[in-house]
């Protein structure tokens, strides 16, 4: 196993996810004395490309979890799009203050799956996408702290495995937490208590605030906002929020009841500080 350079590769609608890989990325390219190329998962074009990588890559795949998983609309994509050659991969969660559940296991499994061989994982926290209140702040100076030193250790581990000839890695030998099989997704609950049902919530516009920018369509990770008349959502929604974090005049936002009781539950029972998880 000789590695000769990095492959940062993620899908993050609000950035969030982006920040950690790259640097996760950026440090074990420091200390591997390695360099780094980014790739962006995010967009629709971007995720009709095939990925093949070989033995001299590594690859860092970091993913938000939606609902305790990788997002549901964006799992065949990403089953479809990676492929490996016993190639070392560090999969990399990133929830939103609450739990990431069976995220990090799902993916660890499916790199497993596509010929990747899973060095470390980590389950990083940041700022919730609904509300700037859940994960405050998040990855603040503390998590930076700790995710450099996760990186560092992985860096130190790569230079170990790649002495070896068959390394003894994966998600049972790092203790991944997680079901195995994977189990359901996460069930959304209102303020009361009872479960959220906005499947088919999509973000209203008010047009007397509008622009006319056109920056919401261009970042609907789901190319589901009409160009022409960014009021429409013409296709699949998965409430990423990355349509209400870039627009410039806050023009957009959800009014669905269940949605909103829903940002209600977690901003009282998810403000407490959740921490990441790091699998060497």
């Amino acid at each position: 196993m000789k590695i000769r350079r990095i492959r940062a590769v993620s899908f993050s609608p609000t950035g969030g996810t982006k920040k950690i890989v790259r640097l996760l990325a950026d440090t074990m390219g420091e200390k591997l004395h390695l360099p780094v190329e980014e790739i962006s998962f995010t967009l629709p074009e971007e995720r009709k490309r095939t990925y093949t990588f070989s033995g001299e890559d590594l690859l860092l795949l970091g993913l938000p979890v939606y609902a305790g998983r990788i997002p549901n609309k964006i799992l065949p994509d990403v089953e479809s799009a990676f492929h490996g050659n016993r190639t070392p991969a560090i999969a990399v969660s990133v929830f939103g203050n609450r739990s990431f559940d069976d995220g990090l296991m799902e993916l660890a499994l499916l790199l497993e799956d596509r010929g990747f061989l899973l060095t470390a994982a980590a389950a990083a926290v940041s700022r919730h996408a609904f509300s700037d209140e859940i994960g405050a702040g998040r990855p603040d100076g503390q998590d930076l702290e700790e995710l450099r030193a996760f990186a560092g250790k992985a860096a130190q581990k790569i230079k170990e495995l790649q002495k070896q000839q068959q390394p003894a890695i994966g998600a049972t030998a790092l203790k991944i937490t997680g079901h195995n099989p994977v189990g359901p997704y996460y069930t959304p609950l209102r303020a009361d208590g009872q479960p959220a049902r906005f499947l088919k919530a999509k973000p209203v516009t008010d047009m007397e605030r509008c622009v006319r920018c056109g920056c919401c369509a261009t970042a609907c990770p789901m190319g589901s906002i009409d160009a022409a008349d960014t009021s429409m959502v013409n296709g699949i929604c998965i409430k990423c929020q990355a349509c209400i974090r870039i627009c410039p005049v806050h023009a957009k936002s959800f009014v669905d009841e269940d949605f909103l009781s829903h940002k209600e539950m977690l901003k009282e029972h998810y403000k407490r500080r959740a921490e990441n998880a790091f699998f060497l």
